[in-house]
């Protein structure tokens, strides 16, 4: 069997170096807000080519308090997208604002920015776009929007770490860049963990208090805040996976090209001019997909579905009062996509039998 994920081999090929980041951690007797995520923050930044970031406890959290700094609150509208986590519009709604979904572009499952005009109002003050799969969104239109309204951009890169759009790392575009290590990413913590990076010193200083109860010195709070925080141990394994990044990237890329260049009978991943895809899913588009996902089974490969019900369409979000139909470009793309197996440690020879599974099935 041929598992859509694995964690495993990537653990595996950095044992010693991760074993002796941990092992710093322990000795040191210093587990939050330390050295450790001092020097991540900064190593980070650097690798973005920002002065600032700011260690958080998730991704989640990173987008909240990334809106929370820029004094998005109760009253205020935030346009994303239906097609995203669940986590994304969470993130929204743990600050009081109201989240406003647009569709996406039906080729890179990114948001739209020609759905951004007619979802626009008094109240809106930010946008969160989401780099979806690895893909960078169309930034710069969006920047563009946000600009001439004088709202805030805040790049959702859960899925994007080191993707580039036009020579230009994700995340430093908007005035917000918003990180999640969960496991699975890319650049995966062995927990929790997430990031913001900004250019503006006031937000990274606001970021800093509030993830750590708003407070300014030891006990002394001027402001709310919250409980946060990247923890040492995260922070030391991060670094070491910060180092293989851009590697690890390439091989998602070479897997992708095994792909698209042996896969027969699918849509397979378009791909926006000037940009760096890093492959945090590949996804392939799918008639009859459950049936195809069945048979995929029986044939020894794993896959999944990112995402099957977009969030206007859960019920824990029908009182945002977008119904079927209203999203079309989300519930087309919702009812045929398919991720294929795609994580470091998957051999060509394993990529070229999902190939031929496919092919067999639609060929």
């Amino acid at each position: 069997m041929i598992p859509f994920n694995q964690l495993k081999p990537l653990h595996v090929l950095h044992a010693d170096e991760i074993a002796e980041a941990m092992q710093r951690v322990a000795d040191s007797g210093w587990y939050i807000l330390g050295p450790e995520v001092k020097a991540f923050e900064q190593e980070f930044a650097d690798y973005h080519g920002v002065p600032y970031a700011v260690g958080v406890a998730n991704g989640t959290d990173a987008i909240e308090l990334a809106l929370r700094a820029g004094d998005i609150g109760s009253g205020d509208e935030v346009i994303t997208v239906a097609h995203t986590a669940m986590a994304t519009v969470s993130a929204i709604e743990s600050t009081g604002a109201t989240p406003v979904l647009v569709d996406i572009d039906p080729n890179t499952y990114t948001l739209n920015p020609e759905r951004i005009h007619e979802a626009l109002t008094d109240k809106t003050r930010a946008i969160v776009v989401v780099h979806i799969y690895g893909q960078p969104a169309d930034i710069n239109a969006l920047k563009a929007i946000a600009d001439d309204h004088d709202i805030l951009l805040i790049e959702d890169c859960a899925q994007a770490h080191g993707a580039e759009y036009h020579g230009q790392k994700v995340g430093t575009i908007g005035h917000f860049g918003t990180f999640s290590f969960y496991p699975t990413k890319n650049m995966g913590a062995y927990g929790d963990g997430g990031m913001v990076i900004t250019h503006d010193e006031a937000l990274a200083d606001k970021l800093q208090k509030l993830r750590n109860y708003g407070q300014t010195t030891r006990y002394t709070h001027k402001s709310r805040g919250t409980n946060s925080r990247l923890d040492e141990m995260q922070a030391a394994i991060l670094r070491v996976k910060l180092t293989h990044l851009d590697s690890h990237n390439e091989r998602r890329n070479e897997i992708a090209k095994i792909y698209n260049e042996n896969l027969n009978g699918v849509i397979k991943p378009h791909v926006r001019k000037n940009v760096h895809h890093v492959y945090h899913l590949y996804v392939i588009r799918a008639t009859n997909r459950d049936d195809f996902m069945e048979e995929l089974k029986d044939k020894g490969v794993g896959s999944l579905i990112h995402y099957p019900i977009p969030i206007h369409l859960q019920d824990s979000h029908r009182d945002l009062g977008l119904g079927e139909g209203s999203l079309p470009e989300t519930e087309k793309a919702a009812k045929e996509i398919v991720s294929l197996p795609m994580y470091i440690g998957l051999t060509d020879e394993e990529v070229l039998r999902v190939c031929s599974a496919v092919n067999d099935l639609r060929g």
